[in-house]
């Protein structure tokens, strides 16, 4: 999918909503488990519930592979479903890939060939070489790890180098990567103070943001700091939603869920 075909699914919807699907069996609602996919069931029931209000579904692979081949055919499924029915949802592996260049090939080729994912998030520790095969694709998206939710950032992203923090290194290297206009960024809702330094350096990019919901991220300060003349952003909930109920209305729960965040939305476009 192009920025431009986002862009206009945003306008559309009045929403920058991506709601994450990190299914965990020990707590979707019970009666599933009778399924013979209840990763798939729950999946589906949820994308039907909610894809009025979302623009994009970013699956955590961890979350499928931890179920060995039964998760990863759970995943394939999900993301043909929303190919077929969903075509205009922007679609995110959310698998943090990264490694020496003909490897990131294959991570590619797994992502955007096979699984026809319209991005995949990548780590950039091991630096240009490892995501420029990512960003070789056309009309795909590599969501590169900035600055992230989690307590552990400030291990190593914000310490300084030469008076500068590191992930304004990574920002700042990673825009004269080959083919950099493929480039979108994590940054987390928690780091919200944070977004204003980030748009001078990456004024144009979108940006992936975690952290709005269960993680206790301010939507109204991603908005502040975040948004552009091209909205720039999406916003991912997982849990907030996906599990706002754990009985037999877990779907229509979500769709409140969802909703609520995307009119909030609305009133930032």
């Amino acid at each position: 999918m192009t920025t431009a075909s986002l862009i206009a699914e945003i306008k559309r919807k009045k929403s920058f909503l991506c709601i994450g699907l990190d299914v965990d069996l020990d707590k979707i609602p019970p009666y599933l488990l009778g399924d013979p996919d209840p990763i798939f069931a729950f999946n589906k029931a949820i994308i039907d519930a909610t894809h009025h209000f979302a623009v994009s579904y970013k699956p955590n692979t961890a979350f499928y592979e931890a179920y060995g081949m039964k998760g990863w055919k759970s995943l394939q499924k999900t993301i043909e479903y929303l190919n077929a029915v969903h075509p205009e949802i922007y679609t995110i592996a959310d698998a943090k890939r990264g490694d020496i260049g003909n490897t990131s090939t294959m991570y590619a080729k797994a992502f955007f060939n096979d699984l026809s994912f319209d991005s995949v998030t990548v780590a950039p520790y091991m630096g240009k070489d490892s995501v420029e095969p990512f960003l070789a694709f056309k009309d795909k998206h590599t969501i590169m790890l900035a600055l992230t939710s989690n307590k552990g950032a400030f291990d190593f992203q914000t310490q300084k180098i030469n008076d500068v923090e590191l992930y304004k290194h990574v920002l700042e290297t990673s825009k004269n990567w080959e083919n950099a206009q493929n480039l979108m960024y994590v940054v987390g809702a928690t780091k919200a103070e944070y977004f204003a330094e980030i748009r001078k350096i990456i004024p144009n990019n979108f940006l992936l943001v975690p952290g709005v919901g269960a993680q206790g991220g301010s939507l109204a300060d991603v908005c502040k700091y975040g948004l552009n003349d091209q909205v720039g952003l999406l916003v991912n909930s997982s849990r907030g939603i996906i599990y706002a109920s754990n009985d037999n209305d877990f779907a229509s729960q979500a769709a409140k869920a969802a909703e609520k965040l995307q009119q909030e939305m609305a009133t930032y476009l």
